[in-house]
């Protein structure tokens, strides 16, 4: 595997940052570059990902500043510290900012998310670690650097590269959701995280239905693999799902977007005894109503699945570099890191082209 060029003599005292300033102001601006220690590496940062996630918390000011935002990272090694064997100078590498201890009562468990060490971020380019993406260098710290970063192959852009981690977190949900052949599965929304979804519940063998109110998404998830694509505006979206499974309602229902009703929505086109994956409720303000009996008296489970998995690591990483599902499709807006605000607004207010919104932090124009 080839590496890139790097001067690590040329690694700056200072670099550009995107800085969470609290009151939902982030502002580019030139800091420190992070030192790094024992077991640690520095990563020059290509391309990060805008995730709905951060954006929660920068509209909501759910943690206090100052902070950088930032966590689907990917990038070239820049140093490393004492003890770094397995990476070098140059190596190309996309780095996940949780990763678990594995041996506590949660990670026994599999429920890595849960974990205290999980919980702990670790990668930072600057203040409290926060992910850090939005700079041009990241410190990248030891218990990440052994379990948590992964080469990327020649050939596989950064860009590529950084949906990695949203894969890996899709894929983590598919898997505890478990379709089966013939199942017949709906999405509820069609952006990124919708769309990821849509490629790796068709590849089970189950037919696959998506609804979303951007004309352009509903397009894209067809070739993504959808064999339904509806606006929830204009059909009866229950009755829709009835009419092609005799009856019955949705075996599984996904619900990736965050709107008032979706999750009635949700249990409206299901079946008794269905599924219903709650994957964007992510926000501790909102709440969410349903009648008991379509729960209790009807069997159905409601659960939610969150952030990544350290078993799945290795197998997203290969699904994303492999080229197996049209990721590409994804990607809209590729934008330098002074403009980062604009893609913020993009990403919260999306119109007809924008989907996947990447930063390049080492762009100044």
């Amino acid at each position: 595997m080839q590496t890139a060029d790097i001067d690590v003599s040329a690694i700056p005292v200072t670099m550009r940052a995107a800085v969470y300033r609290g009151e939902s102001v982030v502002s580019v601006e030139e800091i420190p570059t992070p030192a790094i220690g024992r077991g640690e590496i520095l990563v020059r940062v290509e391309a990060c990902g805008i995730c709905h996630t951060d954006l929660k918390k920068i509209e909501y000011n759910l943690l206090d500043p100052p902070r950088i935002y930032g966590h689907e990272t990917a990038g070239v090694v820049a140093a490393v510290g004492s003890d770094v064997t397995r990476f070098r100078p140059g190596d190309r590498v996309v780095a996940f900012h949780h990763i678990p201890c594995l041996n506590c009562f949660y990670c026994q468990r599999k429920f890595y998310a849960q974990c205290p060490v999980y919980k702990r971020v670790g990668i930072t380019a600057g203040f409290e670690p926060a992910g850090g993406g939005f700079a041009q260098y990241v410190r990248v710290m030891d218990w990440i650097v052994e379990r948590g970063v992964e080469k990327i192959p020649d050939g596989v852009s950064f860009e590529r590269a950084t949906l990695v981690e949203p894969l890996n977190t899709c894929l983590k949900a598919v898997v505890q959701c478990d379709p089966q052949p013939g199942d017949f599965v709906v999405v509820l929304g069609q952006g990124p995280i919708g769309l990821i979804f849509t490629m790796l519940a068709r590849r089970t063998g189950a037919r696959v239905a998506v609804t979303d109110t951007i004309p352009e998404r509903l397009a894209i998830a067809t070739r993504c693999g959808a064999e339904f694509a509806w606006d929830p505006r204009s059909v009866n979206l229950s009755a829709e799902i009835k009419k092609r499974t005799e009856r019955r309602g949705a075996d599984l229902v996904i619900v990736a977007a965050s709107v008032p009703g979706i999750v009635q929505q949700a249990i409206a086109c299901s079946r008794p005894g269905a599924r219903i994956l709650l994957f964007a409720q992510t926000s501790p303000a909102e709440r969410i109503e349903a009648s008991g009996a379509d729960i209790c008296a009807e069997e159905r489970t409601l659960f939610g699945c969150y952030s990544a998995s350290v078993d799945l690591q290795k197998e997203s990483a290969a699904l994303v570099f492999s080229g197996a599902l049209p990721l590409e499709e994804l990607i809209s807006h590729r934008l330098p890191l002074v403009k980062i605000c604009s893609g913020f607004d993009l990403a919260l207010h999306p119109g007809p082209k924008s989907l996947k919104i990447i930063v390049q932090p080492q762009r100044w124009l």
